[in-house]
């Protein structure tokens, strides 16, 4: 009975001290990795809004992505869509952040690229979308989405909801016009 009691106490000993060796090659495993807390801070930079504010990115960056780090500093392009744009050219990693959306307001590219915000003019009944036009389909909630370029298959006002497909012998989609190019898939 003591020499089990005694083998069992050996094996907890031996596991934790398994688990305190690995400790450090956790951390500098992690320290390999680009950091999640500067890309935050970046995307709220280039946008001019913080965190959950009108305009800001809508969450963190996931904690569990691990890119390989930067040499140099990463570009952040945005709003586009909805969302700022990170990304690392040399690395190859390119990351979409979700934006809290202004309300009210829409935004638009002008021609340097330069993202402006501009109040949503269209009347309820106006045809923002026609059969034929690229349009951005996003699937997802706030916090996570994903998009795809679509074409439309039919005419609608904001809010409609209309079939979009990705070339003429694909499948269609349902979706609802959010604002003129962009319409959102109602449930994943």
């Amino acid at each position: 009975m003591m020499d089990l009691n005694r083998l069992i106490s050996r094996l907890f000993h031996g596991l934790a001290l398994l688990g305190l060796l690995s400790l450090p090659a956790l951390a500098s495993a992690q320290q390999g990795f680009e950091s999640l807390d500067k890309l935050d801070e970046l995307v709220s930079i280039t946008v001019g809004a913080s965190l959950g504010e009108p305009g800001g990115p809508a969450a963190p960056l996931d904690r569990r992505l691990r890119l390989k780090p930067c040499p140099t500093t990463p570009k952040v392009e945005g709003p586009v869509f909805g969302a700022a744009i990170v990304s690392c050219a040399e690395t190859g990693w390119r990351l979409r952040v979700p934006l809290v959306a202004v309300p009210g307001a829409t935004t638009a590219m002008t021609a340097n690229g330069v993202a402006r915000a501009a109040v949503a003019q269209q009347a309820p009944t106006e045809k923002v979308v026609r059969k034929g036009d690229p349009v951005e389909l996003i699937a997802g909630s706030d916090v996570f989405s994903v998009s795809r370029l679509m074409i439309a298959d039919q005419d609608g006002a904001i809010g409609d909801l209309i079939s979009v497909r990705q070339d003429p012998k694909s499948a269609r989609v349902s979706a609802r016009i959010e604002r003129a190019g962009r319409v959102r898939a109602p449930t994943i």
